[in-house]
């Protein structure tokens, strides 16, 4: 409930079908053409009558959208490649997310559409929220301080790391609400029984990596509502989860279609695909945006009543980048690392848990190395701290896979 009474952030959450495809009849046409004023997505709209262009099964007329594209244009016009249809300077942020590839980011009006997250997690007015995404260059923690404006929830920008004064901050200030990744919210629980200090946090909104179930169960234990949403930096909130967990919701500003992977040709309903999202964003108006991302359509209406399509959530990538401790790794990240060493004939990279906390693995075929050399490597390549297990040649596996996730996600 929000704290004027209503139970749904706004009416658009629970709009018959017709009525939703009435909505998006009229504002993506209206979008496309505003768009254009981007030059990257005029030149992808070239020869386009975007005015036929009225709902999500007209999309699959229109070409893909990669990040790679995203990148080789802020190589010719930085910094945002002429996908924006304003300028620089008239954006109030501008991040630099790993790549580098730089995103955007606007103040007013709850631009990255996380109010709506928020507020089916149950936070609010009258809620002290500790932000624990990073402020630093990357728009996490922005993204989720706007959604907490427009809850109307008081915010403690903590960021990430420092722990001891953290959980300090938690304890005075009267914490109820924890943003941040699944796991660090383990880690100041922890550290606070520790010392000995009680905590109010009674809900979490999480993102940037996946919440494992025993880890939501452990929260539950301790009194914790824990949800979590898919979101992105390019893109802001995709989906989002709502007391009723059962599947993700799709947010009311962006169109989502699930596809065949490195194509833009839709699957099934139900079948497995790759992710493709067109924001609604005036500002930054991505289109048919290729994520990388794999989910499914997930039939049927949510239990809590809204009536928007849900996916599954995540359920892999499209390649096999993978999301570490909140960061993701990339194959081409792997290669790099190998190339700055030529004692190294291969290497792969692996995903476990233990004590609800990722673990990164690299194992290194190599005659003979430093291994201590070889971690400050990964350090520097990956942007990760990681195990080193130096193999001999020859032992692992010719499949190809250069990362391995062996985490459970059930």
């Amino acid at each position: 409930m929000r704290g004027d009474g209503m139970r749904y952030f706004d009416e658009l959450e629970t709009r018959s079908a017709d009525q939703r495809a009435g909505g998006i009849a009229r504002a993506l046409p209206a979008q496309l053409a505003s768009a254009q004023k981007a030059p990257a997505i005029a030149a992808l709209l070239a020869g386009i009558d975007v005015s036929t262009i009225t709902s999500v099964d007209d999309l699959a007329n229109l070409p893909v959208t990669r990040k790679s594209e995203l990148v080789s244009g802020q190589s010719k016009s930085a910094p945002f490649g002429g996908f924006t249809t304003v300028g620089a300077s008239e954006f109030e942020h501008i991040f630099q997310s790993p790549g580098p590839i730089y995103e955007p980011g606007r103040l007013g009006g709850d631009w990255w559409r996380m109010g709506r997250f928020l507020h089916a997690a149950g936070v609010g007015r009258g809620d002290i929220i500790q932000n624990c995404f990073s402020y630093h260059l990357t728009p996490a923690g922005m993204i989720f301080e706007s959604g907490a404006r427009a809850v109307g929830a008081t915010v403690l920008p903590a960021g990430i790391g420092q722990t001891e004064l953290q959980v300090r901050a938690a304890h005075d200030i009267g914490v109820t609400a924890y943003a941040g990744t699944p796991d660090y919210l383990k880690v100041i629980l922890d550290r606070a029984e520790t010392e000995g200090l009680a905590l109010k946090i009674k809900r979490a909104v999480v993102g940037g990596g996946a919440l494992f179930p025993s880890l939501r169960h452990e929260y539950a234990d301790r009194g914790i509502t824990c949800l979590q949403c898919y979101a992105t930096a390019d893109l802001g909130n995709i989906a989002y989860e709502s007391e009723a967990m059962d599947g993700m919701i799709v947010d009311e500003g962006v169109i989502v279609e699930i596809v065949i992977p490195g194509t833009g040709i839709p699957v099934a309903a139900g079948e497995v695909g790759e992710v493709l999202v067109t924001t609604l964003n005036p500002d930054y108006p991505l289109i048919r945006f290729a994520t990388g991302d794999l989910s499914a359509v997930l039939l049927g209406e949510s239990p809590c009543g809204r009536t928007n399509m849900r996916i599954k959530g995540w359920m892999g990538r499209a390649d096999q980048t993978t999301k570490i401790k909140g960061m993701f790794v990339r194959p081409e990240q792997v290669a790099d690392f190998v190339a700055k060493h030529p004692e190294v004939q291969k290497a792969r990279v692996i995903a476990t848990r233990k004590d609800e906390q990722d673990i990164l693995t690299v194992k290194v075929e190599a005659t003979s190395s430093d291994a201590a050399l070889l971690a400050a490597s990964v350090i520097e390549t990956l942007k990760l701290r990681g195990n080193i297990e130096i193999v001999p040649v020859g032992s692992l596996p010719n499949d190809g896979k250069v990362i391995d996730d062996q985490r459970s996600y059930d």
